[in-house]
């Protein structure tokens, strides 16, 4: 059980470690053509231009923090002890899905089983936050029993 949540964590940290490259390379580009924009005659298009650029580098940085806060929460979990109790780093599985408890990276795909990746604070996440195995909870009109977790 221990390998595949060192899986999972591996493709988590991957995930964050692309959009984080994604977002720097992004960052550098609006700066860089910010840096590179001359004032022509046309002062108001000039202005709107700086504005967008700069409204570009903002959005960029933000992605940036969002992404780093994300590494900053697989790390605090990648060595998650065996607890009968979902909490962060948590695999659980349920007769409606797996889901692993850390970031929101989405659909991962580990051998044949598809396990979804989704923050603690994601509103399924707060719902399993506590859960043993044998728990059941209500998530968008479904319902879901809690077969195991690691």
């Amino acid at each position: 059980m221990q390998e595949i949540k060192s899986s999972l964590y591996q493709l988590c940290l991957n995930f964050i470690e692309e959009r984080i490259q994604t977002a720097e390379t992004a960052l550098k580009q609006a700066r860089e053509a910010s840096n590179d924009d001359t004032k022509s005659s046309a002062g108001d298009k000039y202005e709107t231009s700086r504005e967008m650029m700069q409204q570009d580098i903002d959005r960029n940085k933000r992605l940036l923090i969002d992404a780093e806060e994300n590494q900053k929460v697989l790390t605090s979990i990648k060595d998650t002890p065996y607890s009968e109790t979902a909490r962060n780093g948590s695999l659980v599985y349920t007769d409606q899905g797996n889901f692993y408890l850390s970031i929101s990276a989405g659909q991962l795909h580990l051998g044949n089983d598809v396990i979804f990746a989704i923050s603690a604070v994601s509103p399924i996440g707060k719902l399993l936050l506590g859960k043993q195995k044998g728990n059941q909870f209500d998530f968008n009109g479904k319902k879901y029993q809690i077969k195991e977790v690691a």
